[in-house]
Order: C-alpha cells, then structure tokens, then sequence
C-alpha cells in the first residue's frame, strides 16, 4: 500500500458516519454509557451535532460487533462487555498474536523493527520515571506496530478491533506493577522477530497475553465489567 494511501478503517474514521460510529463505540467501552442504558438517536445526535440518520447508521452497526441490542418499538440498549468477553477476547487475542507476531518475522519492515525498538526503550524510560500514562500509549502502540507488521489487513484488523474493545481494564493493568512486565515481555517478543524466530515470537505473544488475563484475574482489575453483569 502506498504510504499515501488510506487503509478502509482509516477512510471509515473520517466519514461522517465513521466518526459517529467510533465515538459512541468509544463510550460505550470506557463506561460513559453504562449495561443496560438506553441510547436516545435525538440525544445523541445533538450531542455529536449530526442528524438521526448516522446515529442510526451507527447503532445498527454496533449491534452487529454485539454492543447494543435493539428493540423494535422500544429503542437501543447497551449491552456492552462482559467479564466472561474479557476472558473469552483475552484467550482468543492470545492465539491471534501469536499468529501475528509469527507472520511479523516474515513480512516487518525495516522501519516497523526500529519504531517497535525505539517503542520499548522509551517505555522502559518512563517506567523509571513511573510515567504511567505514557507507559499506556506506548503499550497501545506496541501492540500496533505488531499487527501492522503480520502484513495482512484481516488479522490486524480483527486484532485492533479486541485492543479497543478491551481498554478499560488495560489501562487499569497498566498502571499496575505489570506496566514494566508487560514492556520485558514486548523485549522479547521484538527480540525473537528481529531474530527470524517465529517460533519463539509465538509462543512469547501467546503467553503474554495469557499473562497479561492472569495478572488481572489476580488483582481483580475486571471487576468493574463483574459489576455491570449483577
């Protein structure tokens, strides 16, 4: 692709219905709408100063990623993640990144290898600063550097998509002590594809992210999607 191109979610972003979509998506998954909460179209719509029609647009689409249901002659209800989604996006992603990180030795770029280099030593930097904000944005980073270095649209996409879905709790998680844990394991992820080693690059982005649930389930960091289920 050309670097002056835009990928299809990008160009997504950008329409109108785009940016309806992924604001109300992006609320509904950091807690502003809570289980269960109804979505007004007219409310909405006035928030974002659009019309009814891409609100609409965007409500139909986020029942189909599971988000919302909608009642016929009733209205649009969050139905939002889950402790059990959690779990089940965590065991998948676990096989996914696997996958990625295998496929990455194949096919990241040269500058794909020093951004993910430079990635890590900036993060180890902060953690010795405990800049825990940037130590977020840096995992988030990370995490897309690797799908977009697999070099295939699908899995990075699938892969970005259960990233996002799941950014309450990770934020939680990495302002936690597995902040600096987390970035080791990334070292040895990057260390394994610089080395051609697929391999070990699957197995270390598999059990980073077994961890990384482990970590959570220990510390009871995903509470706060057990409360939204009582």
């Amino acid at each position: 692709m050309e670097s002056n191109e835009l990928k299809q979610e990008e160009i997504d972003k950008y329409s109108l219905r785009g940016r309806v979509f992924h604001k109300i998506r992006e609320d509904i998954l950091s807690g502003k709408y809570k289980d269960h909460e109804e979505l007004k179209e007219v409310a909405i719509g006035n928030e974002l100063g659009v019309s009814r029609t891409p609100v609409r647009e965007a409500f139909r689409q986020l029942e189909l990623e599971g988000l919302i249901q909608i009642i016929p002659n009733r209205g649009a209800y969050v139905t939002g993640i889950k402790a059990k989604d959690v779990k089940d996006i965590y065991m998948i992603r676990s096989k996914l990144e696997g996958l990625c990180a295998r496929w990455a030795t194949e096919h990241i770029t040269q500058e794909q290898m020093e951004e993910m280099e430079e990635n890590i030593y900036l993060a180890e930097f902060h953690a010795s600063k405990g800049h825990m904000d940037q130590i977020a944005e840096l995992d988030n980073r990370f995490h897309n550097i690797l799908y977009e270095s697999c070099d295939s649209k699908m899995l990075e996409h699938l892969l970005k998509d259960f990233h996002q879905y799941v950014w309450r709790v990770r934020q939680k998680t990495l302002a936690s002590a597995r902040g600096p844990v987390s970035n080791h394991e990334h070292r040895g992820i990057m260390e394994a594809i610089k080395a051609h080693d697929a391999d070990q690059a699957e197995k270390l982005a598999n059990q980073h992210m077994i961890n990384a649930y482990d970590n959570m389930v220990k510390n009871g960091l995903y509470d706060i999607y057990k409360d939204e289920e009582e």
